[in-house]
Parts: structure tokens; C-alpha cells; sequence
């Protein structure tokens, strides 16, 4: 016994010895760092000084050089108290009362987010996010926390709550090319800062967590729920009583002012994004991308930009809008091989920075331009040929009973005269016979978003709850031109910082979404679309072209038109995605005409990008139609023996290859490296 408990008065001593040197260490690495943020100047904050950022073209010259944010600032007296509470309740409801670091809003953002099972609650406060958009990236790495936590305090110790909050309102960004609280004013209400009103200045407060989607301009419905969640807020927290609620939501609001656009250069909706991608995929602050002196080396070709450009100033070629409101569209041009974007155009009318872009940030039902993803490729992997004849009659599957655009059934149709004419009816019968979670499996590997309600058969017709854009689209359909591999669409191949180092570069390979007789099959009958069907529009001479057009309803009863007209398409060398629809539609503002207008305007783009390129060849077999073939050969075990899931195999085959050859090349390599050292 003595023995044992001497034996464990040593191990509790090594627990404590171990426990006292990891608290040594985190002592000296928090003494270290506290240090170095000593060290840091955040007199910054008063005058930032903003360096261009320059934008390279795929040829390495220079296509644009984006300046600094214009920003004009205002002082804390001039901003109302009410404007101030609301972004105070919304982003920060201890403002007032933490050093910098709210230990409280973290224990209470963790305490939510464990009890939802997600993050429904951040811990940052006003000063750490100054902090993060002046100083730092937004990279979530434990670096960089640890650096917010303990520079956000400097802050706080070198600055009043007062400066604070007013640096917040002018440096942060507000969506429409708006950056600070005075832009934003003039930008969404034509008027001062001092002149806002409790419901504009919770309109505004509404949009710093997501100024995109919170655009009372391009949804206004969207604003004011958000607008509501902030008075809410503001009467939880006693800066509002409920009577004054009540007067601001009942406020009409009246949205106006000119929006600025700080761009010198060309290529704006292409600048857009660039930024948009960097933020987003790179960790890059705003204020990085627009003033860090950085050079962004990017996809984009100076010709098929100026080509895309040129078709959308041209009026003649889109239908006319009423006086109200602007028909919009937005077109991405992919480079198959590369998937680098080579050319876009976000939308029509007056540019505004940073404003919504169609090309990239639309969320619109694809319609029948997802039938090759979600039916005819994984039809084809499953067995079925392209002459195989489908169905087309009316059916219904438990209640759903689809139609075809034209209200007339042809009794039956080969897949590739289904395909050609874009019928609806026979696409539905074979997702149903191939299975729903077939269909939604091949939509998810080609990359489009889908959502737990996107689970049914009308999958078949592009019935998307969330919907994509034009650059799903494009990136999707990069596997049919390039024998079955799927390429990521990016702008930015790589940038390089103030002081001449790497900090991004694309690396990403192709993915094997199909085989290259899949892709070659899917390529013959969607040429069929553009030669003789729905998509004839699209044809170009002495081109080959293939593609697929959509279109989806109208969501209003008695009225006859569209809501979203799309063209996808490609060469040989190219991949392209148009989509025409409103921004609002109504019973004023819709489609009347089919996907024909598309195809046009993908034809001009395509024509114009391509005229200093030769034209090449798909090279595909010449698939000829069987002598005779009869619904009864294929239709086997109901209608399910076509599978055949070698494709599958030969594909997961491929994957170890790949796999294997790199871990030889990386072996290679590391022993390569071990004999030049052993030599020094």
C-alpha cells in the first residue's frame, strides 16, 4: 500500500509538473505576443493610406488598377444617436461595456451555437471586426485570433468608444460601391448623415452583416425584414420604446441617389468579382484588395472581355423593358481546359462597384438547361443509348403530372429527339426509371447547389429551390468539352503582395465527373440542340456548337410568359452561360418570348470572342440509329436493367492511378532532395 501511494503522489507530481509547463508556455506565448501587438502602430486607423492594386490580364498585362475606396468621413457628432444604436444593437450590444473582447458575447455565442447545433451567433465585437478589416485577413487560422484578440484591446486603449465607432462608420463597407456611413447615406436615400431617419439608419445597420443580400434596391422585401429585426433589437435593448417601432416601420421608404464607382480601369464586373473571389476563397480583406498594393494576376482575356462588353451594349439585341425597370442579364465565358473565366458581364445598364452581379451571384431556376446533368449523362452512364425511346404521354408520378412546353405529347421520342427539342415529359419518365437520388447525385459531382427540397422529380426541369448563376452553369458544363473532367471556374490565378511574395495561387485540377464516351454521347446530342432544335439560334457558321436552352415558368396565374430565359452552351474551345430575366418580376415585368433570345445573344458572344481563333473540330464518332430498335429490347426488370456501373469502376480506377502516380512523384522528389543533401 505504501508502495502505491508513493507511486501515485510521483504521478500526480508529473501532472502537475506537465500542467504547469503548458501554462509556462501559453504564459510566454501570450506575454510574446502582447509584445508585438505593443509593438504595432494603430494610428492607422486615423489616416489609412491606400496603395492601387494592379490587375493583370492572362497575358500578364495590365487590365485595370483599382484605387483605394473612396472614403469621405464623418465625425462622431455629426452621426444621429439612433443611427449609432442601431449598429451598436446589431453588432455589438456590449459595446459599451468590454475592454475590446467581449468574454460575455463569447460564452453567450457558444452557449447558442452548441443548443442550435450550429453557428448561429459570432463572438466578434465592433473593435475586433475594425480590427480585422484594417490589420488583418480574414483567414480563420488560431494566428490571426490570437492577433485580433489582443490588438482589438490596444485599440481600445489607445482610442475612446467614441473614435471607435465613428472609424467603424466610415471604413466599413455598405454594399453599391458605398464605403462608410456618408456614402451610404447618399447612395440609398439621396441624403446627409445627420438627416437619417430611425428606419433608414436601421436599414443601413442591416447591411453591414451581408450587404449583398440585404440590398434594399435589389430586394427591398428582404431589407425590411432585416430593417424590422434591428428596431426589434434596438426596443429589446432600450434604445427604442415600442410606439417609436411602431412610427419607423410604418415609414414608406423611399430609396435614391446616384451610386459611386470608384473603378479607373476596365473590365468592372470582371474587377467585381476578382475582389469578391479573393475575399471569399482567399481570406483577403476589403481593404487589402482594394488598397494593399497587391498585383492580381488573373484569367481574363482582353479580347473575348471587350467581345462580351461590346454584345451588351448592344440594346437591339435584348428585349425592351418597361421605364420602371431594366431587363437584366448576366454571361461567364469558361475556358474548358482551365476552367479560368475569360470574360463577363454581371449585368446591364449602369455599372455600380461592387454592386449584384448576375454572372456569379444570381440564384435563378436553371430549367431545362440542367437536363443534361441531372438526366441524359447519368442515363447514359446507366446504359441507356442515345436512340433508346423514351415515353411521352401523359403519366403522373405520385400526383406529379409534367407537361411539355408546347401542351402536346408525341406518343414516344428517342433521347436524342428529347434532348433536341427540349420535351419535358420523357426527361421526368427517365429520372423516375433511373432513380431520383441517380439524378441528384450527378447534379451535386457537376457542382450545382442543392438544397433538401430539390429532392423530387422536378429536378428533371430544373425545379432548384435556391437556384444557380450563370457561372454553375458554365462551370458544369466544362466537363462535356474536356472528355468528362470538370474544371473549377476562377479569375484568379495568383497574387502576389506589396513585398513581392506569393500569398495565393490557383492549384486545383480537374475532376473526373464522367467518362470521356459519356461527355462525347452527351456533346452529339446537345450539338443537335444548336443545328436543329431549340437552340438553333445559336448556330454559327463554320463553327461546331453545342448546347442547351431552359427557360422557367411564370409564377403568375392567367398571365403567359417566362420568368427566366437561359442559353448554355460551348465549343470545342470555349464553355458559355447566359441567363435574361428581372430583378423583380410581377404581372408587369416578365418574359414573352422562349430562350431564343439567348441563344441570340450566346451566339453574337460566342461569334465575337472566337473571331481570332480557328475554328476546331468535337471530333465525335458518327453515332447512327439502330435499324430497328423496340421499346421491349431495353425495357427489362421494369424498365431497369440498362444499369451499368462499370463507369464507376473505371473511374474509381483512375482516381488510384492518379493517386499513386503522385505519391511516386512525391517519393521521387523527397529522394531527390535527400541525395542533393547528402552531396553538400
Amino acid at each position: 500500500m505504501g508502495k502505491n501511494f508513493i507511486k501515485t503522489l510521483s504521478e500526480v507530481g508529473r501532472v502537475k509538473i506537465t500542467l504547469l509547463i503548458g501554462l509556462l508556455f501559453i504564459l510566454f506565448v501570450a506575454i510574446g505576443l502582447n509584445m508585438y501587438i505593443n509593438s504595432r502602430d494603430v494610428s492607422a486607423l486615423n489616416n489609412p493610406l491606400p496603395e492601387p492594386t494592379i490587375i493583370y490580364d492572362k497575358n500578364g498585362e495590365i487590365a485595370s488598377k483599382v484605387p483605394g475606396p473612396k472614403i469621405e468621413g464623418v465625425r462622431y457628432e455629426t452621426i444621429p444617436p439612433h443611427v449609432i444604436h442601431a449598429v451598436i444593437a446589431t453588432e455589438d450590444r456590449r459595446f459599451y461595456k468590454h475592454p475590446g473582447v467581449d468574454y460575455v458575447g463569447i460564452f453567450r455565442a457558444l452557449f447558442r451555437n452548441l443548443k442550435a447545433g450550429e453557428i448561429v451567433e459570432g463572438g466578434s465585437t465592433i473593435t475586433q471586426q475594425l480590427t480585422k478589416n484594417v490589420f488583418l485577413t480574414h483567414e480563420q487560422t488560431l494566428k490571426r485570433k490570437i492577433e485580433e484578440f489582443f490588438l482589438a484591446q490596444k485599440i481600445e486603449r489607445t482610442f475612446s468608444k467614441e473614435k471607435i465607432i465613428e472609424m467603424y462608420l466610415n471604413q466599413i463597407y455598405f454594399g453599391e460601391g458605398a464605403w462608410g456611413i456618408k456614402n451610404a447615406a447618399r447612395t440609398y436615400f439621396g441624403k446627409e448623415v445627420k438627416d437619417l431617419t430611425v428606419s433608414e439608419g436601421a436599414i443601413l445597420a442591416g447591411l453591414i452583416k451581408s450587404p449583398s443580400k440585404m440590398n434594399p434596391l435589389i430586394d427591398q422585401e428582404k431589407s425590411l425584414d432585416r430593417r424590422d429585426l434591428v428596431l426589434s433589437l434596438m426596443e429589446e435593448q432600450g434604445y427604442l420604446t415600442s410606439n417609436q417601432v411602431n412610427e419607423a416601420k410604418a415609414q414608406e421608404m423611399v430609396f435614391k441617389g446616384r451610386q459611386l464607382d470608384p473603378y479607373e480601369g476596365k473590365y468592372p464586373y470582371y474587377i467585381d468579382h476578382i475582389i469578391e473571389e479573393a475575399i471569399e476563397k482567399y481570406g483577403l480583406t476589403q481593404n487589402e484588395v482594394m488598397s494593399g498594393g497587391l498585383e492580381i494576376y488573373t484569367e481574363v482575356d482582353p479580347h473575348m472581355q471587350a467581345s462580351i462588353e461590346n454584345v451588351y451594349k448592344n440594346d437591339s439585341l435584348f428585349p425592351a423593358s418597361p421605364e420602371d425597370q431594366l431587363l437584366q442579364s448576366g454571361a461567364i465565358l469558361v475556358d474548358p481546359k482551365t476552367g479560368g473565366i475569360s470574360a463577363l458581364v454581371g449585368g446591364r445598364g449602369e455599372h455600380v462597384f461592387r454592386g449584384f452581379n448576375h454572372a456569379t451571384q444570381l440564384r435563378r431556376q436553371p430549367g431545362s438547361t440542367i437536363k443534361p446533368l441531372a438526366v441524359y449523362t447519368p442515363a447514359l452512364e446507366h446504359g441507356y443509348s442515345i436512340y433508346d425511346v423514351l415515353p411521352d404521354k401523359p403519366m403522373s408520378f405520385n400526383g406529379y403530372q409534367p407537361s411539355n412546353v408546347s401542351g402536346k405529347f408525341k406518343g414516344s421520342v428517342t433521347m436524342y429527339d428529347a434532348v433536341r427539342d427540349s420535351d419535358n415529359v420523357p426527361a421526368v419518365w427517365l429520372l423516375n426509371k433511373i432513380g431520383l437520388k441517380t439524378g441528384i447525385d450527378s447534379v451535386k459531382e457537376f457542382g450545382l447547389p442543392i438544397t433538401e427540397n430539390d429532392q423530387n422529380l422536378s429536378l428533371a426541369l430544373g425545379g432548384l429551390d435556391k437556384g444557380v448563376a450563370p457561372i454553375h452553369m458554365a462551370e458544369a458544363f466544362t466537363t462535356f468539352p474536356n472528355e468528362g473532367k470538370k474544371t473549377k471556374a476562377h479569375a484568379i490565378s495568383k497574387i502576389v503582395d506589396a513585398n513581392g511574395e506569393i500569398i495565393a495561387e490557383w492549384k486545383e485540377e480537374p475532376v473526373q465527373i464522367t467518362t470521356p464516351e459519356v461527355a462525347k454521347r452527351m456533346t452529339f446530342m446537345l450539338k443537335g440542340v444548336v443545328e436543329s432544335g431549340s437552340g438553333r439560334h445559336a448556330t454559327i457558321e463554320g463553327r461546331e456548337v453545342a448546347g442547351k436552352t431552359g427557360s422557367t415558368q411564370l409564377p403568375i396565374e392567367g398571365v403567359n410568359g417566362v420568368k427566366d430565359i437561359w442559353m448554355v452552351g460551348y465549343t470545342p474551345e470555349l464553355v458559355g452561360a447566359v441567363w435574361l430575366g428581372y430583378d423583380k418580376t410581377d404581372k408587369n415585368h416578365y418574359l414573352t418570348n422562349s430562350s431564343a433570345t439567348a441563344a441570340t445573344i450566346f451566339r453574337e458572344i460566342i461569334q465575337q470572342s472566337l473571331s481570332n481563333v480557328p475554328p476546331s473540330s468535337f471530333n465525335l464518332p458518327a453515332y447512327q440509329p439502330p435499324v430497328k430498335k423496340k421499346e421491349s429490347e431495353w425495357k427489362e426488370n421494369n424498365g431497369q436493367e440498362k444499369k451499368n456501373d462499370q463507369w464507376k469502376e473505371d473511374k474509381k480506377k483512375k482516381k488510384e492511378e492518379e493517386k499513386k502516380r503522385k505519391e511516386e512523384e512525391k517519393k521521387r522528389k523527397k529522394d531527390e532532395k535527400k541525395k542533393d543533401k547528402d552531396k553538400d
